[in-house]
């Protein structure tokens, strides 16, 4: 059984603009399904694509299955069967151990930016970098499905 346990977290604008960042990765991802308590998405950088099963989210936990496929089959499942589609860049930052994702959303999410970070347990300890913000895990508002159809830009 595959099970994602994650946590996401705004951030502080000035510290993140200061920081050093890495080469990002664009992503182009959509959604097949979504409801409340699953979601079958399609993701596509540049080189690879993802075919990804998610299910409901209890706390910071849910299943989770992902599996590689050949970019073009997934950008012809975006073009084809994707009800709602976002794009992002995604920086990896290694901070005292743990890997950080950070996503920086474009389109109608532009000027959100969400942090997230992938536990062994949802009570595991964990450092917070000076750019962490808030923790907005349990807001749904923040899951990329929920991106896809209520974006940032309508929040106001």
């Amino acid at each position: 059984m595959g099970k994602e346990i994650e946590r996401k977290f705004l951030i502080h604008q000035p510290e993140w603009d200061n920081l050093t960042k890495p080469k990002g990765k664009l992503l182009r991802q959509g959604y097949l399904l979504t409801d409340q308590t699953k979601t079958i998405r399609v993701r596509a950088t540049e080189t690879k694509g993802f075919l990804t099963i998610k299910g409901q989210t209890i706390g910071a936990s849910r299943l989770e299955y992902e599996y590689e496929i050949p970019v073009g089959e997934a950008t012809e499942l975006l073009d084809n069967f994707a009800v709602s589609e976002l794009s992002k860049t995604r920086y990896e930052i290694e901070f005292k151990g743990k890997l950080w994702e950070v996503d920086v959303f474009t389109g109608d999410n532009e000027g959100l930016i969400v942090a997230e970070i992938e536990l062994e347990s949802e009570d595991e300890r964990f450092d917070l970098p000076d750019w962490i913000s808030t923790e907005v895990t349990e807001e749904a508002k923040y899951y990329n499905s929920n991106l896809t159809v209520k974006p940032f830009k309508d929040w106001i």
